[in-house]
């Protein structure tokens, strides 16, 4: 017969050394030990130009027109590239195929 009321509490058997603590900025950036080592020479260019900010040579171009909402869109974005189900295809998909019999 159980006690109705334990009297040890519970401890896990798992615990953990000192207080959580997380560093306040990231360090430095650095390749992956297993990388090619020609990636690993050229890794401080690529974070160099990561960290670079990105400028543009020329404008964004408005050659093409803008379509704020979808129904304003030429019709040939708007026309499926598959062919159409016949409601008899639609009821064999929506059954599983039991429909087929």
């Amino acid at each position: 017969m159980h006690p109705s009321v334990r009297l040890l509490t519970h401890k896990p058997l798992i615990s953990f050394i000192g207080k959580r603590v997380w560093p306040a900025a990231a360090g430095p950036s650095h390749p992956h030990p297993a990388a090619p080592p020609e990636w690993q020479k050229s890794f401080s260019d690529v974070t160099q130009k990561a960290a670079a900010p990105h400028s543009s040579s020329r404008a964004p171009s408005q050659d093409h027109p803008v379509f704020l909402e979808f129904w304003e869109a030429p019709s040939r974005f708007s026309n499926p590239t598959s062919r159409y189900l016949d409601q008899v295809e639609i009821d064999a998909i929506l059954s599983g195929g039991a429909s087929l019999r």
